[in-house]
């Protein structure tokens, strides 16, 4: 079943550092009118240098998210207006080119083959020298040293999937430089890696759960989406001080590339359902675990919004793309990410939400494209013969910033 939604904005949304709020109330059923995306997906494995399982996650084709303009390359960005007291507005701002960075190469040993386009033959690399310079105000730039002084005796986990795995590869780069060998490991446990900074007593740690709820094998081996179990992935999230969450990628999958047969809620089975009220069911189920085992002085929960991609032409949007996209005077808010706001302020627990969507959505740049393996020069003039991933992103990269920002929001 395809997705028939269309995101909008009735007026303007109130976008509050803690989301426990009631007033700019916009419902799910003004956000969501009639517009068809079309998703297809090809298979993406991640490798990594520990020779962990490899994963299987699904790469969509066809971008759903971000409406590009082909004569001015503008894109449609989110439109929001912040609580005046917030020291600085991270979501509206411009990349600026900056010669220093990037803040680590593609040698760091975490990093996966798909992401390293540097050693996997891309030819440029100005897509590291690119930060973000909010109106107003600056990120300061990462502080390895800073970052693990502030998490000292503390554990960071970010849950989600693939390219939350690309966000944690990003914040282990970014901090393992300045520890001794020998005074850092990783370890694995089933869905979750840590990075550990010995002398700290600090974890950085990824755990799987793309989305968030549950999925599990049926009778006659159909996979089931149970919208209303969640304890199976959130058991890996207590006592963390730390938790950065994402989840809507694995929500927009067509059902050809869909990673499930059925939704079940309670004792109900569902062949179909529109796939944004869907995504709603399983996100309330995540905020009422959230709201009833976790303490917010114990806890700090920031939900990072969805990543963009630049799928449209089969993948190749991205290919070859060298410079950042210009902001347009058109807005155009993503439907999971309305369906996210809506969520969250019901929640009575206090989530803050990393908007990095607008802003991302303007690096098309910035992704492997065909460089997600090595690639030879001479097979780069027959580029056109290899599948081009626009979802995931290179490191060192936008990520990178994503997790400037984290570092300054902690």
């Amino acid at each position: 079943m395809n997705c028939s939604c269309k995101a909008e904005l009735k007026g303007e949304v109130k976008l509050l550092t803690k989301t426990r709020r009631s007033e700019a109330h916009l419902t799910l059923g003004q956000a969501l009118q009639g517009e068809v995306f079309h998703l297809q997906s090809s298979k993406l494995y991640l490798d990594d240098v520990n020779s962990v399982p490899l994963m299987e996650v699904a790469q969509e084709e066809d971008g759903m998210s971000w409406r590009l303009d082909e004569e001015d390359s503008e894109v449609d960005i989110v439109q929001t207006r912040h609580d005046p007291s917030r020291r600085c507005n991270f979501e509206s701002g411009k990349w600026v080119y900056d010669q220093s960075y990037p803040l680590y190469d593609s040698n760091c040993p975490y990093l996966s083959t798909a992401v390293t386009c540097q050693k996997n033959g891309r030819p440029d690399s100005d897509y590291e020298k690119w930060r973000w310079q909010p109106h107003g105000c600056s990120i300061p730039r990462f502080d390895a040293l800073k970052f693990l002084g502030k998490m000292r005796r503390k554990r960071i986990m970010l849950v989600g999937d693939s390219i939350m795995r690309n966000q944690w590869e990003s914040l282990v780069c970014l901090v393992q430089g300045v520890i001794p060998t020998g005074h850092k490991k990783v370890n694995y446990n089933g869905p979750s890696m840590a990075f550990h900074a010995l002398d700290f007593e600090t974890s950085i740690e990824f755990t799987w759960a793309p989305l968030l709820v549950e999925l599990k094998k049926g009778a006659g081996n159909k996979r089931i989406l149970h919208l209303d179990l969640i304890e199976e992935n959130a058991r890996y999230w207590r006592n963390v001080d730390v938790l950065v969450f994402d989840s809507a990628h694995w929500w927009t999958h067509s059902n050809q590339w869909s990673s499930w047969d059925y939704y079940m809620e309670k004792q109900t089975v569902f062949q179909s359902m529109n796939r944004m009220v869907a995504y709603q069911k399983g996100l309330t189920t995540w905020a009422r675990w959230i709201d009833l085992n976790l303490d917010p002085r114990k806890t700090r929960v920031i939900f990072r919004s969805m990543s963009p991609r630049h799928n449209r032409e089969n993948g190749w949007k991205c290919y070859n793309q060298r410079q950042p996209l210009a902001f347009s005077s058109h807005q155009h808010v993503p439907e999971p990410l309305v369906v996210l706001k809506e969520v969250l302020r019901k929640m009575s627990f206090p989530v803050y939400l990393q908007d990095i969507t607008a802003m991302s959505a303007l690096r098309r740049d910035g992704h492997p494209s065909v460089y997600r393996r090595a690639i030879s020069q001479q097979a780069r003039q027959q580029a056109s013969g290899f599948s081009s991933d626009c979802s995931h992103w290179c490191l060192p990269g936008v990520p990178d910033i994503w997790n400037e920002m984290l570092s300054e929001l902690l």
